[in-house]
């Protein structure tokens, strides 16, 4: 199922889900080669690996060979890289436009209203939070590996979990791939089955589900936090 828009006017221009948008498209199209050895060499120089988290430095030569995390030897590949600052960087790159496109719908459908409801900078604080964390579960759960991980769906697993809390009744306009069809479906129905099927997906696919997870999880205990404190606007008659 594909989530295409919802029925949940915002009051406010989301301003920060805009630019937000907009830099991963810039990004995507103008700063990361596309395709051959200048592709993997930029995405091995940029963004976030497992095993450089894990030992708090770049991987080496050896490393690289044997695409093992254990087999140190050699000069170190790109010594001035920053593991850590990696992981933001992680956040605005994608492996395709398809990956791309898919991540800035998901983002534009459920980010406006989070950012109404956390003003627009607390909402960009979450975002960036909520992207480490996710992070944070992928490098847990796939200690060792010296493969680069990309895309901002993590964090934006997050709206979508703080948004399942906050609105759990608010249509959802989705495309249904069987049969195919449009249905306008609650939220939480939208939002759990995607949910589940993070769990169905493939070893072999590359998608970071365990990132997806830990980001849905944090997004929707902090919602739930924040709920005590102040309810969100309720949603159009």
């Amino acid at each position: 199922m594909l989530p295409l828009r919802d029925d949940n006017p915002t009051r406010r221009i989301p301003f920060v889900t805009l630019l937000l948008v907009a830099a991963n498209i810039v990004v995507f199209a103008f700063v990361q080669p596309h395709g051959g050895v200048d592709e993997t060499r930029f995405t091995y120089e940029h963004a976030a690996i497992t095993c450089e988290l894990e030992q708090g430095h770049p991987l080496d030569v050896g490393q690289i060979d044997t695409g093992t995390c254990a087999s140190q030897f050699g000069p170190v590949v790109f010594p001035d890289k920053n593991v850590w600052l990696a992981v933001l960087v992680s956040m605005f790159l994608h492996a395709s436009w398809i990956h791309l496109l898919g991540n800035m719908l998901f983002l534009w459908i459920f980010g406006d209203n989070v950012e109404e409801y956390l003003t627009p900078v607390g909402f960009a604080a979450f975002y960036l939070i909520t992207g480490i964390v996710a992070s944070a579960a992928f490098v847990v759960t796939n200690s060792g590996s010296v493969l680069p991980f990309v895309g901002a769906s993590g964090a934006i697993a997050g709206l979508m979990g703080m948004y399942l809390v906050l609105w759990p009744r608010a249509r959802v306009l989705t495309f249904v791939l069987f049969p195919p069809f449009l249905w306008s479906l609650p939220a939480n129905v939208v939002l759990l089955i995607w949910f589940v099927l993070q769990f169905f997906t493939s070893p072999n696919s590359g998608v970071a589900w365990t990132a997806h997870v830990g980001g849905f999880v944090f997004g929707a205990l902090v919602a739930l936090a924040l709920r005590q404190l102040r309810s969100p606007r309720p949603l159009p008659r």
